[in-house]
């Protein structure tokens, strides 16, 4: 739970996490873009997910407060001694003036591996989002995992965003109109930021903006750099804007070391 202060400064109230997702408050190393905004690195502790495992994570953000929530290294999807796939289940709320940053590292998906991942989201009016999410199939040299992804983000009780994704089949995955044998697909959620007046596409990557408002750039690579990338161009300052003045460029990702903070 983040809150906001007397002083304007947003502040981690309430945080509990378990092995092997493991929550760390940064209070010295904030926000660069905004000494205001609190900053918690989401660490894997342990190998996970494997085959069976079920890791939820939940955040509030309250009025008029700010997050960036950050993953610190890549997550590998394996296949494990349990039963059934692995699931992650993602779920924030954020309040009136509330602002949410949630920037992932990879998800990869070894062979073997069948991974479920959720994220439900619920907006506030004029609350704002920003989720940056990559899914890689396979390790370098061996064939995919399988991976669904299911996000659905509302926006004061309207839905901004559905969408479903089922990879990790090789004919599909080979189909032009699917990741036409692509091994990354990345994808940018932007929400209370400029949205374009209309589709921008490029090669390989494209930009949406959504009928309730928001933007969605989705990328197709090779590489998790190429992706990054792409994403990059996708949401570029300059594209076309409903919102004639201009805006800093949402596609860069910070790179930052995990801060040497504990839980306390």
């Amino acid at each position: 739970m983040v809150e906001r202060d007397r002083t304007g400064r947003s502040v981690v109230r309430d945080l509990r996490s378990v092995s092997p997702l493991t929550l760390m408050p940064c209070p010295a190393t904030r926000h660069d873009d905004d000494p205001d905004t609190a900053l918690v690195h989401l660490v894997g502790s342990a190998a996970a997910p494997l085959g069976g495992d079920v890791l939820e994570v939940t955040v509030e953000v309250g009025p008029g407060a700010a997050l960036s929530l950050r993953a610190i290294g890549a997550t590998l999807a394996l296949p494990g001694q349990h039963p059934g796939p692995s699931r992650t289940s993602m779920t924030f709320q954020v309040a009136d003036g509330g602002r949410l940053e949630y920037l992932t590292e990879p998800t990869i998906v070894a062979a073997g591996a069948d991974h479920h991942a959720e994220l439900r989201g619920d907006l506030a009016f004029d609350a704002r989002l920003r989720c940056r999410e990559v899914v890689v199939l396979g390790r370098s040299g061996e064939p995919p995992g399988r991976f669904r992804g299911d996000t659905h983000v509302r926006r004061d009780g309207t839905t901004l965003l559905r969408q479903d994704l089922d990879l990790g089949v090789p004919d599909l995955d080979a189909c032009p109109a699917h990741l036409a044998g692509h091994r990354v697909i990345a994808t940018e959620l932007l929400v209370g930021d400029t949205d374009p007046l209309e589709p921008v596409v490029g090669d390989w990557w494209s930009l949406v903006p959504l009928p309730h408002g928001g933007s969605l750039a989705t990328v197709l690579a090779e590489d998790t750099i190429a992706a990054y990338r792409l994403l990059d161009s996708a949401a570029r300052p300059g594209r076309p804007a409903r919102d004639p003045e201009a805006v800093a460029d949402p596609g860069h990702v910070d790179r930052e070391p995990a801060c040497a903070a504990g839980l306390g």
